[in-house]
């Protein structure tokens, strides 16, 4: 801040944020603070805090595997658990892979990629258009963005080119989506979020096409939840891959890895 914030300045933000059910109030005050210019500002952002609009998009960025992401309104927030998605993405990745981020949302996942990958070649694609024009900016020097369904407005010439194949698809069953946090069901896009009755339509249709990108040997990545992992799996092997599924109790998180078969 330009203004200093006194102890009991701060004091008092935590206990308005921790009593608007913000679990790291601590924390959050201490960012809000620190992105803040003015004492105006800051109250102008705990106000918004306040009514469940969402922290990464009051500060504009989000911390994702070490990197800042920019965030803006509208968009798909990144989670924490998607770095093991990036984790297990880049175990994987030969140097100079071709890396399609798709789902890509702000682009967090391609532009880890990029970050971790030696001469990684990043491409990225979204249906939403304010995702698209987020995803840009973070991908700016390092990888393309398209805007489009799913694979649509992909380069034909990535057919049979794509080693890393990383996907965040929406997986949330369309009657749990009331059931999600404010500031997710409030402030993100519904197409990030509704994945249809069990969660699983936008990945089916990512599995089906996906024989037809990945390079022989190459990898499809899908962050899914540990109940939805082995259905994910079954539809992998229908569709020509060898499935095994990941885990991170850490993050929480579950992927589900698919190889296309290299005979």
């Amino acid at each position: 801040m330009s203004t200093s914030l006194s102890p009991q300045s701060l004091t008092r933000i935590v206990i308005t944020l921790r009593a608007a059910g913000c679990v790291f109030a601590e924390d959050e005050a201490q960012l809000l603070a620190s992105a803040a210019r003015t004492p105006v500002e800051l109250s102008t952002m705990v106000e918004q805090r306040v009514a469940g609009l969402p922290l990464e998009v009051i500060v504009g960025w989000a911390e994702f595997c070490g990197l800042r992401i920019f965030v803006d309104p509208g968009v798909f927030v990144p989670r924490r658990r998607t770095e093991f998605l990036v984790r297990e993405a880049a175990a994987l990745a030969p140097a100079g892979a071709v890396v399609v981020d798709l789902c890509c949302g702000t682009g967090a996942v391609g532009a880890a990629l990029a970050a971790t990958v030696d001469a990684a070649e990043v491409h990225a694609a979204d249906v939403e258009p304010a995702a698209v024009r987020c995803a840009r900016r973070n991908l700016t020097g390092v990888g393309t963005v398209y805007e489009g369904d799913l694979y649509t407005p992909l380069p034909a010439a990535l057919r049979g080119r794509v080693d890393i194949l990383a996907v965040n698809a929406p997986y949330v069953p369309t009657n749990a989506v009331s059931l999600m946090p404010p500031e997710a069901r409030l402030h993100e896009p519904l197409v990030a979020l509704d994945g249809g009755a069990d969660g699983l339509d936008v990945q089916r249709r990512v599995v089906a096409e996906s024989s037809q990108w990945l390079v022989p040997g190459g990898h499809l990545l899908i962050e899914t939840s540990e109940r939805q992992a082995p259905h994910t799996a079954e539809a992998f092997s229908r569709n020509g891959l060898t499935p095994r599924i990941t885990t991170s109790e850490d993050l929480d998180a579950t992927v589900v890895i698919g190889t296309l078969a290299t005979d």
